[in-house]
């Protein structure tokens, strides 16, 4: 064996195995803070997780949601997918948010497929779950929305300042060209 490819392989197998006492690559560090973010932005704290985690069959199974003609609305369109359907009845914060505890919190998600679509359509089951933690999710979700509003109403301004701001250079400029200099 030469000293060359000992050292090659020696480099190699370094870099293959960092050591623990090295620092976590920069990516990584910045998508784990990013999903903590998520979570906190989300409503997935730590008290959501204790009480979703005591949900049980038997708590959906008994739960009565106030009939007001949504068990009944898709019976009739059989080719659409329960994707489809969760989609077109949660707003976006709630989906983001239920896709969020899908893939933190296990125990919802072993749930979900004990029930959905055996015992209930899965829409009544988000319908549910959204009852059931309302109290802990409805300040971020009226965070999410407010700051929603707020950026479409920045976006609105930066539009019509940046739109009045050239026609009124356009019409200083028309002005300028079309007066005659200024005698002394």
């Amino acid at each position: 064996m030469d000293w060359s490819s000992w050292f090659r392989r020696t480099l190699l197998k370094d870099a293959n195995n960092p050591k623990i006492s090295d620092p976590p690559k920069p990516s990584s560090t910045k998508k784990r803070h990013q999903a903590e973010e998520d979570l906190e932005q989300y409503g997935i704290t730590q008290q959501l997780v204790d009480l979703v985690k005591t949900f049980t069959v038997d708590t959906f199974k008994n739960f009565h949601l106030q009939d007001d003609g949504v068990a009944g609305a898709d019976s009739g369109t059989a080719s659409a997918t329960s994707a489809c359907s969760v989609r077109k009845d949660l707003s976006e914060w709630q989906e983001r948010h239920a896709y969020l505890v899908l893939t933190s919190v296990k125990e919802m998600s072993q749930l979900r497929y004990m029930l959905c679509p055996r015992h209930m359509k899965e829409r009544q089951f988000w319908q549910i779950y959204f009852v059931l933690v309302k109290s802990h999710i409805a300040d971020y979700e009226q965070r999410a929305i407010q700051l929603a509003k707020l950026k479409e109403m920045k976006m609105g301004v930066d539009k019509s300042s940046n739109g009045s701001s050239y026609e009124v250079e356009m019409a200083e400029s028309k002005v300028a060209s079309s007066s005659p200099p200024a005698s002394p």
